[in-house]
């Protein structure tokens, strides 16, 4: 459906898109995740042919897009403020595709009507713009984009708007309603949440260039790089000697799953990757931290060399706050980053 080969664009001297190759297949969900300035909404916006590219080329459908403008690419655009019309009702908005394309009225009017029902808005075509709450100005613009049957739905932060119980109802809907249609998807998002639970396969960028692509599984399990894995919210890594089924650290001998990177690495150890141990028979820490989460307790340890540890521990394992504790790792819960072995 989608390809992108060597897509760079520069503002002044700075590669804001730095020779991107990406594919995004038909009826598949694709959600580029990234911190702000990663160049995920240029990547959009090239996409889209609201951004030209310096270098490289966007094919649809195999079809080079050079030159093309954005009204004959074939595309749905869906942003996060909305954009919605004021001055028309939820029906004008929705059929505005439509209109555009010279569609007859009776097949507008039938249109409108299955897509506001699709995105739970059933009845509602002639309500004032003005009068809907916040999800439900997101569900008509989606309607809107997918009226004239776009071959790309592009979606550019498309809850960031809206507050996360909204947001996590939606993002299931969405996800039930592009399979239940068969649309093919480009999402940009910050939120990790949000592109885990949407796409059905996750993008991350850094500086302009993928930093690591895969489904949100595979990214959440086996991070890439320090980058991506600090961009997840793991703080927990270290330098690391990799020898065998152990790496040597600053934490002393912690062991690795079977087959990981031998050498000289970083090691990242993820906050459930942590249990008590008998005393005597693990590292030793003190407890500086206890915070309450429902039925885990996360707890910032303090071992006696080397930077604090996050852990992660069911509300009956917790040790308490000021306590010293023997801990030990958990070889399912380590990824030795093949990236970055230097650096991070």
């Amino acid at each position: 459906m989608l390809t992108l080969t060597g897509a760079t664009v520069r503002f002044g001297d700075r590669a804001v898109l730095d020779h991107v190759d990406l594919d995004v297949a038909d009826h598949e969900t694709v959600c580029v995740l990234g911190p702000s300035g990663s160049g995920k909404s240029t990547l959009l916006r090239a996409v889209a042919g609201l951004q030209p590219l310096d270098a490289g080329r966007v094919l649809l459908d195999g079809a080079d897009q050079a030159g093309v403008p954005v009204h004959r690419r074939g595309l749905g655009l869906m942003f996060q403020d909305h954009q919605l019309f004021p001055q028309r009702d939820v029906a004008g908005n929705v059929a505005f595709g439509l209109r555009m394309r010279g569609t007859g009225r009776a097949e507008q009017t039938a249109r409108v009507d299955e897509l506001l029902d699709l995105v739970g808005l059933p009845g509602a075509g002639r309500r004032a713009v003005s009068s809907l709450s916040g999800g439900e100005q997101q569900r008509v613009a989606l309607a809107r984009a997918l009226a004239p049957l776009p071959r790309l739905l592009m979606l550019d932060e498309p809850l960031g708007q809206l507050d996360r119980g909204l947001r996590e109802r939606l993002v299931v809907e969405l996800r039930a309603l592009f399979g239940q249609l068969g649309t093919t998807v480009l999402a940009v998002t910050h939120d990790q949440g949000e592109a885990f639970a949407l796409g059905d396969r996750v993008v991350v960028m850094n500086e302009g260039r993928i930093a690591q692509t895969g489904t949100p599984l595979d990214v959440w399990r086996h991070p890439a790089s320090p980058f991506v894995a600090r961009f997840l919210g793991f703080d927990n890594i270290v330098a690391a000697t990799v020898s065998g089924a152990a790496a040597h650290t600053v934490w002393g001998k912690i062991p690795v799953p079977d087959g990981s990177p031998q050498g000289d690495h970083r090691l990242l150890v993820r906050p459930a990757g942590l249990r008590v141990a008998t005393p005597g028979e693990g590292l030793r820490c003190h407890v500086d931290t206890r915070t309450f989460r429902g039925d885990r307790v996360a707890v910032t340890l303090r071992p006696a060399e080397g930077p604090p540890i996050d852990a992660e521990f069911a509300l009956r394992d917790a040790p308490e706050a000021g306590a010293d504790v023997d801990v030990e790792f958990l070889a399912d819960e380590v990824v030795v980053l093949a990236e970055g072995a230097a650096a991070g």
